[in-house]
């Protein structure tokens, strides 16, 4: 898959081969965002795709959200109002169940894509026959620093996006196969999300992509990265970067990621792991570099500590939970442990690096 060039293929933008491509159906989750939604679906109603849907998922937001979106008047957008905030993961599932697509792809509230985005996307698919998944070039907003290219992961399950901080070179411009997509801007096969029933929402937010990849992974499903899917990105908008919620659902779901998705053998000896990470992150804070480095210019290492060591005891009261999940998984699996290891080395990312790198001068 690493040889692909979806960017080179001709697209039929309108005419009459537009009837002939699929539905694509957009998912946006929104939570009290009503002028970063109103932006997005902005973006989404510049797309060059012929065949699109766009469903606005509302979680309960108590500013003008709603109305915003009905403000619109485009018959292409249809509002799914819930009475509760679900997160990322359980609003996701919710216009998952409403939506009409043969693929369907998810756009943060706080993201904006280039009006090539959905077209860009499917072409990848529909010449790669074994991927169900693909991943988007996402810059932050109003910069060429990256914030994803597809994403790399620690052995304790922590993941991090491929070229974090790095600024945008034309070193990823070439299309090839991705661990999974950043669930800020990303498209799946149909298929795929009826084979993995979706995003686990016992994860709320935080973590909850990175799952629903790897267990797309232990399936079969492969990924490519498409880096003319461009996107903006307005870094956790709704959460703060370095919030105290933020590390806990951060830490929390890393350990019910790893109980559902690590191969035993790397399950057994990912503490060692973790305390590497640690380690690492706490010598950032102390030189204040990093993601601990930015907590802790807002608030203490002992309230960091307590975070973390709270995120740690909820992820143990739900381990029999999540290994109830993985044992249903491995009866699904079409992988071997040898293969997914292989994919994990790949796709490895340090300790340090997780710890110390954030954004170039």
């Amino acid at each position: 898959m690493r040889s692909v060039r979806p960017q080179g293929r001709e697209r039929p933008a309108s005419g009459p081969d537009a009837a002939s491509r699929p539905l694509v159906s957009v998912i946006v989750v929104n939570h009290n965002r009503a002028q970063l939604l109103t932006e997005c679906l902005g973006s989404l109603q510049s797309q060059d795709y012929p065949r699109l849907e766009i469903l606005a998922v509302d979680n309960a937001s108590s500013d003008d959200s709603r109305q915003a979106v009905q403000s619109l008047g485009d018959r292409r957008i249809r509002l799914i109002a819930l009475s509760e905030n679900r997160g990322f993961a359980g609003g996701n599932n919710a216009g998952f169940r409403q939506a009409g697509g043969e693929y369907l792809a998810l756009l943060n509230n706080d993201a904006q894509a280039d009006p090539g985005w959905v077209s860009a996307l499917v072409d990848a698919l529909e010449i790669s026959p074994s991927a169900g998944m693909a991943a988007s070039k996402i810059l932050f907003q109003g910069t060429r620093i990256i914030d994803k290219a597809g994403h790399l992961i620690h052995p304790d399950g922590q993941n991090r996006g491929r070229g974090t901080g790095e600024t945008d070179q034309g070193q990823f411009d070439e299309s090839e196969e991705a661990l999974f997509p950043d669930g800020c801007a990303a498209l799946y096969r149909r298929r795929l999300i009826e084979q993995t029933g979706g995003f686990d929402e016992d994860f709320f937010a935080y973590a909850d992509d990175a799952d629903l990849g790897l267990r797309a992974r232990w399936l079969g499903w492969g990924c490519i990265y498409v880096p003319n899917a461009l996107v903006h990105h307005r870094h956790s908008s709704t959460s703060g970067r370095f919030s105290p919620r933020k590390i806990y659902w951060v830490e929390r779901n890393r350990h019910w990621l790893a109980v559902k998705n690590l191969p035993l053998p790397l399950l057994l000896i990912s503490p060692l792991h973790s305390a590497n990470r640690w380690a690492w992150n706490l010598w950032a804070a102390i030189r204040g570099r990093g993601a601990a480095g930015s907590f802790r210019r807002g608030a203490s290492s002992v309230q960091l500590a307590l975070v973390v060591l709270r995120a740690a005891w909820d992820g143990l009261k739900g381990t029999p939970r999540m290994w109830r999940k993985r044992t249903q998984l491995r009866r699904q699996r079409q992988l071997s442990n040898r293969r997914f290891l292989q994919l994990l080395k790949r796709f490895r990312i340090s300790a340090r690096e997780l710890a110390f790198k954030e954004f170039e001068e």
